[in-house]
């Protein structure tokens, strides 16, 4: 599996061609994302890309337009289709720049051809770049087909604060409303956090809350940018991006599966946006979409 490494500042961090996957960020020697083996396979869908949806699309079909649509269901267990179509497909380097001073980059591109249930052609490119400050990482999709698209997207990172358990962390989120799913993860209803489990609007301890779900509502600074910050008893970590372009993000405490981290996935709409048509994105031909979001050790 080809890896690229990267280096900025403190900073170090691995990118795979396959899925074109964050693998390892570390920063002044520390892991700040959850890294896996160089040889594979991905855990839990570690550090990779979501699109052209993030999240599910219910049950494995969609109406888009007025036609009915089939995609694989690749979670068998619950029924639906998890995670778009790109997280372990092969993408290809454009363009590296790996120092060992101020900053690295890396380009990669794939295309999403067109298939009996997403019929739509998109072209994608990411840029990973890392400097003092962190890994920004922009996705941008173009739709080079004949026919509008239905879009989303968003990362998979699953974020560690310190050595400590998780259960330790402080959680900052900044999330007015979450959005409730059935037994199988289906959303349900749009719930204001306040008088829940799930209100970490003032920073405190993850504890014994266990999290899937998907929080909307969220408070941004004077520049637009909102922050999910994780600390521990001697580090932590950040991610932030532009709300008004992922208006949403999901957090899931691995609770049930052994997965070290708390994965905080910034998106563009909510699961199964293809069914509900929340905050989905949808491309002209010839249109384009582009969103940025950064990650940085505190």
């Amino acid at each position: 599996m080809p890896q690229y490494v990267l280096r900025g500042g403190e900073y170090s961090a691995e990118v795979t061609r396959l899925g074109a996957a964050l693998r390892v960020l570390r920063h002044g020697g520390r892991d700040v994302v959850t890294s896996w083996p160089e040889d594979g396979p991905i855990p839990h869908y570690s550090g990779t890309l979501l699109a052209p949806w993030p999240n599910r699309v219910a049950r494995g079909h969609y109406t888009f337009e007025g036609e009915r649509f089939e995609v694989p269901i690749n979670e068998p267990e619950r029924g639906h289709a998890l995670h778009g179509l790109v997280a372990f497909a092969d993408w290809e380097v454009l363009e590296l720049l790996t120092v060992e001073d101020e900053h690295g980059f890396v380009r990669l591109v794939h295309t999403i051809e067109p298939s009996p249930g997403y019929p739509f052609r998109l072209a994608l490119q990411v840029r990973y770049a890392l400097t003092p400050d962190g890994l920004t990482t922009t996705l941008t999709a173009e739709n080079t087909g004949d026919r509008r698209a239905p879009y989303g997207c968003g990362p998979h990172p699953w974020l560690i604060a310190d050595d400590g358990a998780e259960e330790s962390w402080e959680l900052d989120l900044p999330a007015e409303r979450v959005l409730l799913t059935d037994e199988v993860l289906v959303p349900t209803t749009l719930e204001q956090v306040g008088g829940t489990a799930f209100d970490f609007r003032t920073p405190r301890p993850i504890a014994g809350t266990v999290m899937d779900e998907a929080f909307t509502g969220l408070a941004a600074d004077s520049g637009g940018t909102t922050r999910v910050r994780l600390r521990g008893a001697t580090s932590g970590v950040d991610i932030s991006w532009e709300a008004a372009s992922m208006p949403w993000v999901q957090l899931c405490t691995g609770t049930g599966f052994g997965h070290r981290g708390i994965a905080i996935e910034p998106m563009t709409c909510p699961p199964d946006a293809f069914n509900s048509g929340t905050d989905l994105v949808v491309l002209e031909p010839g249109g384009k979409h582009e969103v940025s979001w950064t990650i940085s050790a505190l």
